[in-house]
């Protein structure tokens, strides 16, 4: 009876292991086939993610260059103040010389009209 409880323990002992041996044989075969299955479930989100973030980083380099550009004008609009500000003294120059010239030609236009009233008038009253 005793043999027969020994073997009974020892088939129990070496199902056990057999058991064991099967579960540590198999466990990296389950855990690449759960990998392989979360690689294949999340790879297309993951490449749409790289696409978009690709996207939005085209964007954001063509926002960049835009901002970059517009400050560099903006900068050198600053740098110009000397040049507009020597543009707006020749333009209040030009516009005083205008003045001066129209108001020339006005007391010319009116000396003129006045010498030909005058010229005109002696003439006009004599042949009649």
């Amino acid at each position: 009876m005793e043999d027969q409880e020994m073997q009974l323990k020892v088939k129990r002992v070496t199902d056990k292991f057999t058991e064991s041996m099967c579960v540590l044989a198999n466990e990296p075969s389950i855990a690449l086939y759960r990998l392989q299955e979360h690689v294949r479930r999340s790879l297309p989100e993951l490449v749409q993610h790289k696409t978009d973030m690709q996207s939005w980083e085209e964007q954001s380099q063509g926002a960049i260059y835009t901002v970059e550009y517009a400050c560099s004008a903006v900068k050198s609009m600053t740098n110009s103040s000397l040049y507009f500000k020597n543009i707006d003294c020749l333009l209040r120059q030009a516009i005083s010389l205008k003045e001066q010239i129209s108001s020339s030609q006005g007391r010319r236009k009116r000396a003129l009209d006045h010498g030909m009233h005058k010229d005109g008038g002696e003439k006009h009253g004599s042949g009649m």
